[in-house]
């Protein structure tokens, strides 16, 4: 297995010249940290006394549907109170749109000014929880930094509904969107957190599959084939397969092993499913053809070395890819934003570069 610990910063540094902005490049030259930074010590030692008197994994409870119902409420929970995330946007619509089997809840940020386009947004939570309300604030930030209208989509859970009905679902609301998207000036982007960064990769790929369908049939539509950018922020992509950060940061750094192979018992149907590109993105075979990527890691997480790994073999199959690191902090830091510059910096940042893919790709 090849060491993934300097790729971030060995990544070729014309992707952030080629963009213009002089705050990337500067961002994307930032060193590690020798340990996590103050907010994220602080919220791994709140979590430690939290879960010091009971399990940190549902299954080991006395019930588990009891267990996994709080699991769930808990992680659900904004990080900002709603109300004042929803004044940075200028709109907050409730909708249903289609998933593979029904219509499934979904929430449209709508920005001030000329809209550019519409991102479809799939949040984290292991594929067993989270949903429209934890990742609220981070949609409403990334809405206002893109200048672009978000779609946060509420895809089905494990255990309830097993691998593949996530990534079917969203494929599904993913061909909704492309058909509606001219009411934001007709440009596609997706994004996604951890489980939901898996799952935009694998739209990625199968957006590029249904487009080289159509071209080998002489047909010109890009209603459900062309993506402006992919946005991936400490996704999961190769199933698993071992990496050195999976050992490193196995324990005491949040997402731990354990709670890693509980969510993998929860969605996967079999060990075979682990290697289903549509559950592991980074095991496709062809990596070509891919949308413009920007991938951001996490530096004290189980799941960095895969990201940059997917950032790697993109990029060794032609495909533009910004990979950045970001230095002291762990799993899910996103989510952190009232209480961490660095994440809300991520936001603007990737907002940013989402505008700009939406600026210089055609409608």
């Amino acid at each position: 297995m090849r060491a993934m610990s300097h790729l971030a910063h060995t990544m070729p540094p014309v992707d952030a010249a080629a963009s213009g902005d002089e705050s990337l490049a500067t961002w994307l030259s930032q060193p590690d940290d020798a340990r996590p930074d103050v907010s994220s010590r602080l919220f791994l030692r709140w979590i430690a006394r939290t879960t010091s008197s009971r399990s940190s994994v549902p299954g080991t409870l006395h019930s588990a549907e009891a267990a996994l119902a709080e699991l769930r409420r808990s992680a659900n929970r904004p990080s900002f109170p709603k109300a004042l995330s929803s004044l940075q946007v200028r709109r907050v619509l409730d909708v249903r749109v289609p998933g593979a089997t029904e219509l499934r809840p979904a929430r449209l940020y709508v920005p001030y000014g000329r809209v550019q386009g519409v991102v479809l947004y799939l949040h984290g939570g292991g594929f067993v929880h989270c949903g429209l309300d934890s990742h609220h604030g981070v949609c409403c930030r990334l809405a206002r930094a893109s200048g672009a209208a978000i779609l946060s989509f509420d895809y089905r859970l494990a255990p309830e509904h097993k691998f593949p009905a996530a990534p079917d679902d969203c494929w599904a609301a993913f061909r909704w969107l492309t058909g509606e998207a001219w009411r934001w000036g007709g440009r596609v982007a997706v994004a996604g957190d951890s489980a939901g960064g898996g799952l935009a990769a694998f739209v990625a790929q199968r957006a590029r599959d249904e487009r080289r369908q159509i071209e080998r049939i002489g047909g010109k539509s890009r209603r459900e084939s062309d993506i402006a950018m992919q946005v991936l922020f400490y996704p999961i992509t190769h199933g698993e397969q071992d990496f050195a950060s999976r050992r490193a940061f196995s324990d005491g750094y949040f997402l731990t092993r354990r709670m890693m192979e509980w969510y993998g018992e929860q969605y996967a149907r079999s060990v075979d499913d682990l290697s289903d590109p549509k559950f592991s993105p980074g095991l496709a075979e062809d990596l070509s053809d891919l949308p413009p990527a920007l991938i951001v890691t996490a530096q004290f997480d189980p799941l960095r070395d895969e990201g940059e790994r997917y950032a790697e073999d993109m990029r060794a199959a032609g495909v533009a890819v910004i990979c950045r690191r970001v230095p002291g902090t762990i799993h899910g830091f996103l989510n952190f934003y009232p209480v961490m510059r660095k994440a809300r910096r991520v936001i603007h940042v990737s907002g940013r570069a989402l505008r700009k893919a939406f600026a210089t790709f055609p409608p």
